[in-house]
């Protein structure tokens, strides 16, 4: 199993979802292997304080997304 998880704005398309933040965090995802969560510095951002921790996980460019991304990995307590 692994997981991408980014956040923001997204469209309403009947029953799903759509739009560049969709995108994008299907574009994460793919960067993760099995067992590992990956999340957009967006997410490590707006997470400050939780308690959660992350370890960098370079800077990407992702297929069909402007730009580079910092990626982090969600260190998972064991």
């Amino acid at each position: 199993m692994r997981a991408g998880v980014h956040v923001g704005e997204i469209e309403l398309r009947g029953d799903g979802v759509a739009g560049i933040a969709v995108h994008l965090a299907a574009r994460v995802m793919g960067k993760a292997g099995a067992g590992q969560v990956i999340v957009s510095r967006t997410v490590r951002d707006l997470t400050v304080g939780s308690g959660l921790e992350f370890l960098p996980h370079g800077v990407h460019e992702l297929k069909g997304i402007p730009g580079t991304w910092e990626l982090f990995t969600l260190e998972m307590s064991r």
